[in-house]
């Protein structure tokens, strides 16, 4: 049941994936047809642009969801291909402590630096 209900996990991170990084794709290569996100210059990566989009706390909002999702989808499916080899129980437990805690680290670690982004482009 467990493993189940990870793997529901696993496909919807899969889909949050797909949304957000078709949002990031629009907005960074698509800018010329929609121009809405990148007014400063047309060029998406240019600092004015980067600051203004900052600004906006939808893009911290979407950052930290894509930073959950993509990690958990990573490291699940990496913890899959993991237990294929055949691992005895106790290395099993120990493979899904360190990527528990690891993931969890990197997931604390970059949301907040999306959020110390969001907020020091709010004082420029």
């Amino acid at each position: 049941m467990r493993d189940q209900r990870l793997w529901t996990w696993h496909l919807l991170a899969g889909l949050v994936i797909l949304v957000f990084l078709g949002l990031h794709m629009g907005i960074m290569h698509l800018d010329v047809l929609l121009g809405i996100f990148n007014p400063k210059d047309p060029h998406p990566v240019a600092w004015a642009n980067v600051v203004e989009r900052a600004k906006l706390g939808f893009f911290t909002v979407s950052y930290i969801v894509l930073l959950g999702a993509a990690l958990f989808h990573g490291l699940y499916g990496l913890r899959n291909i993991l237990f294929e080899l055949g691992l005895g129980a106790a290395a099993k437990k120990g493979l899904n402590v360190t990527l528990t805690v690891g993931g969890l680290v990197l997931f604390v670690f970059g949301s907040w630096a999306a959020w110390a982004a969001g907020a020091l482009a709010k004082t420029l």
